[in-house]
């Protein structure tokens, strides 16, 4: 079996990982950054492509080298590949598979600290008009930053990054003070959110509604405890899904693929 992965995120590791420990299966997985692939070669992928590729090129790729599936592991707020790859995986009539993280489950969490915004510019316009001598811990990775900066001072501004050349270099045209650039290696704990708070005297977080994998509770219980508050940007609705293409847990993604094959 040749499987063609979208991945760069945790769950697409956890992917590669228990289908190369359950099938007889080659993977190729597509990241956008160099740190991404490097996770994914440990991870156990056969063949990764650490670049953006464009649809034309997922196509060719997938037809000349007679890939049998197409998995969608990417974030949950990277709509634009998953609208891609639900449209290729249509033209070329291949099975698709998107993993989607399960929204976090609140139930038991004090939330009265969270004001939940639509989209990263919204919440920009909220800082400014409502918390506008605060400092910002931006926990919501490089490619958002500009939105929120177009209504937030960078003098109040400190993202927390990977830092690879891509994101140094959007920091750079951003003129974000290299001081405040917080180095990123995965989720932080509760604990380190609240480090990070108290050293940087931070009013007020921005993160992605980006589900437990990608470490929201401990965010929002750390800005409870230190009584601030945290902006969660809701995922965006992707229409063109076909929910049965859904999986949100490897074994429902290994009962997908028995059934495909």
């Amino acid at each position: 079996m040749k499987i063609f992965l979208l991945g760069g995120t945790k769950d697409s590791i956890n992917i590669i990982k228990f289908i190369k420990k359950n099938y007889d299966a080659f993977i190729l997985t597509t990241t956008t950054t160099e740190y991404g692939a490097k996770l994914a070669k440990e991870g156990g992928s056969d063949d990764i492509i650490a670049r953006p590729l464009p649809k034309e090129e997922i196509i060719n790729i997938i037809t000349n080298e007679k890939f049998d599936i197409l998995i969608d592991a990417t974030h949950p707020f990277a709509s634009h590949i998953t609208q891609t790859s639900t449209s290729i995986a249509k033209e070329l009539k291949i099975p698709y598979l998107r993993f989607e993280r399960p929204i976090t489950n609140l139930k038991n969490i004090n939330t009265s600290n969270i004001i939940y915004a639509n989209s990263f510019v919204d919440a920009g316009k909220i800082i400014s008009n409502e918390f506008n001598q605060s400092n910002v811990l931006h926990f919501a990775g490089a490619n958002t930053m500009e939105d929120v900066l177009k209504n937030v001072s960078t003098e109040k501004f400190y993202p927390r990054i990977v830092k690879v050349k891509s994101s140094i270099e959007k920091c750079k045209k951003l003129d974000i003070n290299p001081n405040h650039i917080i180095p990123m290696t995965g989720a932080a704990s509760k604990e380190e959110n609240i480090e990070l708070i108290e050293k940087y005297d931070a009013g007020i977080i921005i993160t992605k509604e980006s589900g437990e994998i990608g470490g929201v509770l401990d965010k929002i219980e750390a800005a409870n405890i230190k009584n601030i508050k945290i902006i969660m940007i809701q995922r965006p609705q992707i229409k063109e899904i076909n929910k049965k293409d859904i999986v949100s847990n490897l074994e429902e993604l290994d009962n997908k693929i028995k059934n495909f094959f």
